[in-house]
């Protein structure tokens, strides 16, 4: 029997589904835990169980979510966990404490290290320690930047674990590519928006402040006084921002500049009849997977020197990275990229080759199996690294949650 791997995650985990699928063909049992409704786990044949984790309940909530990780994983009966996210690498380790091997992966360290409010520097302690006490029940941490894996080796949240780099959760490049030749083509995506003559600056990602929405709001009227046919497309949810969400009224006031299209599906074709990609986030990311698709696009970025974008972003080669917050920095870098195409799409251009050579999902996934072999063997120390999966299957039997049960 081939080893099961479960996979959790919060909303976002559609995204997931080509690292699903790799992992699948190398051998795996997969299935998909998420907040996600999980009708686009269905056409893939990935066996998908709804658990919702709400960003933004706390206390007794998150008890309530643990108390339902541990009840649906004795369910499911997994040989090896897989979570992403900050929630779901919180609160499952600790709720399976050690009874199945957790391998979590910090996509980046959000909020509570990026923001300045006061509450968020409240939170950065217990942030901590809840990442060391989850760490005693993790066997592997995965790191997308180095920048995090400094600070969790740092502050000693590794526990007994392995730390590991692997950078990004790796882009379906020909997957990628496959949706820009089949959508629309640009001249018609802007056609259809009313854009056909405009210098296109987009950005894709959640409307939150933190995404630093605000900052290009601001900057918008700078950049039209030097470059009036500019337009803004923001591509995204809002709604489900919460407390964080940028607000409507902000937007509708750089109306008829600004273009907000909601989430789509059609992301490739956006991106395909843009410019200039800004991503002014104020956020720790981990890699941000929008950078990669707005690479493999040939797209100049103007991007926040922060962790994560300057792993993906050489400042003057393929895009510029701005200090965040800083208005005039944004404004006038996306200026430069309007006012010189030739160098855009130069900049854009080697984004291309450098996304498909270090961050290509083939490569990612052989990381992660690797990963997961190893953790697999050292939890039943009589095997080797070399062992086949289908001998680590039979050897984690379906034995692991029993104890659960008891």
């Amino acid at each position: 029997m081939k080893p099961h791997l479960a996979c959790v995650g919060g909303e976002d985990h559609p995204l997931r589904i080509p690292f699903l699928l790799a992992v699948r063909e190398r051998g795996f049992r997969v299935t998909a835990v998420s907040s996600d409704d999980g009708n686009a786990f269905v056409p893939h044949g990935i066996p998908h169980r709804r658990l919702s984790f709400d960003r933004f309940a706390k206390g007794r909530g998150e008890l309530g979510e643990m108390k339902a990780i541990r009840k649906l994983l004795i369910e499911l009966r997994p040989d090896i966990i897989q979570s992403f996210d900050t929630k779901p690498n919180l609160l499952t380790p600790l709720a399976v404490r050690g009874q199945v091997p957790v391998i979590r992966t910090i996509n980046g360290l959000g909020w509570t290290f990026s923001s300045r409010e006061p509450r968020a520097l409240a939170l950065r302690p217990v942030f901590c320690g809840l990442q060391g006490l989850a760490s005693f029940w993790t066997a592997a941490t995965v790191f997308q930047n180095r920048d995090d894996q400094v600070f969790f080796e740092r502050y000693r949240l590794l526990g007994r674990g392995e730390g590991r780099l692997i950078r990004s959760s790796g882009i379906d490049v020909e997957g990628f590519a496959t949706a820009r030749h089949r959508g629309p083509s640009a001249a018609t995506m802007r056609e259809k928006l009313g854009l056909e003559s405009a210098e296109i600056v987009i950005f894709v990602g959640r409307l939150t402040r933190h995404k630093g929405i605000p900052t290009l709001l601001e900057a918008i009227p700078r950049i039209l006084t030097q470059r009036p046919k500019a337009r803004f497309v923001l591509v995204g949810p809002r709604d489900s921002e919460g407390p964080f969400a940028v607000r409507k009224s902000d937007i509708d006031r750089c109306a008829p500049h600004v273009i907000a299209l909601g989430a789509r599906r059609d992301v490739p074709a956006l991106l395909g009849m843009a410019d200039v990609f800004a991503f002014p986030t104020q956020y720790r990311e981990g890699v941000p997977r929008v950078l990669l698709e707005a690479g493999l696009a040939g797209l100049p970025v103007v991007a926040s020197r922060m962790p994560g974008c300057n792993d993906v972003i050489e400042d003057g080669w393929n895009g510029y990275l701005v200090p965040p917050r800083d208005v005039n920095a944004l404004a006038s870098r996306i200026i430069d990229i309007l006012s010189d195409p030739d160098r855009g799409r130069l900049m854009g251009s080697r984004s291309v080759d450098f996304v498909r050579e270090r961050f290509a999902l083939a490569g990612v996934v052989d990381q992660y199996c690797d990963l997961y072999e190893n953790v697999l063997a050292s939890a039943h120390g009589t095997l080797s690294r070399s062992t086949p999966t289908v001998l680590l299957a039979k050897a984690s039997g379906s034995r692991q949650l029993d104890g659960a049960r008891q």
